[in-house]
């Protein structure tokens, strides 16, 4: 079995190719386009026939890589930045180059199993998209409000007292209009900024309402069951599907909670074992679960119970919430399953 590493830049790719043994048998390098992944999966043809990838940035930089070479048919896995940075610094030679890189993730994706395995993109890839401009569009609704407070304390510091709050259709509408208090220069200018930043504020608020109902609807079609989780609406479904990605990429439970960060570390010392916090996995995907745990710690009786339990045993409220992602995990893992189960249907019955 021939491994491949590939440590994926912006405008350039770096891949370095080990046997068996663990031994460098080659190393390219090339531009990060169509006719650079063209000649480095040529390259890798001449190597030997049965071939797994390892691509750092498999969603990102490396995301146009990885999905050429699965359409060639080959065994592509994603391998996240904290995996090879790992495996770097328990190398032999110090120091960090891409070709350094790369043979630190071809020997990691020799040495590991269960890695998350890049399919063909499909619907959860619009999913990512949307999902992503919905955020965006959320964080530029943020910081124009923050603007917005900023400068009406300067120009009207009792504004609480006769504006509605600004995060309201009543205060937005206030704000477009907003004249200010004073006929002074510069507070007639500071109320012409605000009525300008409030116009934009509507604008960002009208992208992310339009994208939350596109995710709700495509979410709809294919992911429904994930709201069977307490703590899931359609919204929160199509996050999920946007992370998890193109079909059954988990063979286990266990697989989805250690790439998802919730699956404490053994750290054995003195004859005892332990465990501790793993502070790596998706951190978006850490974040989602985070939300649903507090939403079920309030609305959710089993969840109530299982919390009061592990903090009657001594963890802490915080321990116990980790606790509980783990739990999440699997059952999310299990509704993704009737998930990938309903599309097999449907795409068998367009078949017939």
């Amino acid at each position: 079995m021939i491994t491949i590493g590939v440590d994926a830049h912006k405008a350039m790719n770096a891949a370095l190719a080990v046997n068996d043994a663990g031994t460098e048998i080659g190393t390219w390098e090339g531009p990060n386009s169509q006719g650079g992944w063209a000649s480095l999966a040529r390259w890798a043809s001449g190597l030997g026939e049965v071939r797994q990838w390892g691509i750092e940035g498999a969603w990102g930089y490396g995301r146009g890589l990885a999905q050429h070479l699965v359409g060639e048919g080959e065994t592509v896995y994603e391998i996240n930045a904290r995996w090879t940075a790992l495996r770097r610094r328990s190398a032999h030679k110090p120091g960090k180059t891409d070709q350094l890189d790369a043979q630190a993730i071809a020997l990691f994706v020799r040495q590991e199993s269960g890695l998350p395995r890049v399919l063909p993109e499909d619907d959860t890839a619009i999913l990512e998209l949307l999902t992503s401009q919905r955020e965006d569009a959320q964080a530029e609704a943020n910081r124009l409000r923050n603007q917005i407070h900023a400068l009406l304390q300067q120009a009207d510091p009792e504004y609480k007292a006769h504006i509605p709050p600004v995060n309201s259709k009543a205060g937005l509408e206030a704000l477009r209009s907003y004249t200010g208090r004073s006929t002074s220069v510069l507070q007639q200018h500071r109320a012409a900024v605000i009525r300008r930043l409030a116009q934009r504020l509507a604008i960002a608020l009208e992208h992310e309402t339009a994208l939350a109902a596109e995710i709700r609807a495509l979410a709809k079609e294919r992911f429904t069951p994930l709201t069977k989780l307490c703590g899931v609406n359609l919204l929160t479904a199509g996050r999920l599907a946007a992370i998890l990605g193109p079909g059954n990429r988990f063979a286990t439970d266990a697989q989805l909670a250690a790439y998802a960060g919730v699956a404490p570390l053994e750290a054995p010392s003195a004859g005892k074992t332990r465990h501790r916090l793993n502070r790596g996995g998706n951190r978006r995907l850490n974040h989602v679960l985070y939300f649903i745990v507090l939403t079920q710690a309030h609305h959710h009786p089993e969840a109530k119970a299982y919390l009061a339990r592990r903090v009657a045993e001594g963890k802490s409220r915080r321990e116990a919430h980790r606790a509980l992602k783990r739990y999440v995990v699997r059952a999310i893992w299990k509704l993704w399953q009737e998930c990938m189960e309903g599309q097999v249907a449907k795409s068998c019955e367009a078949a017939a």
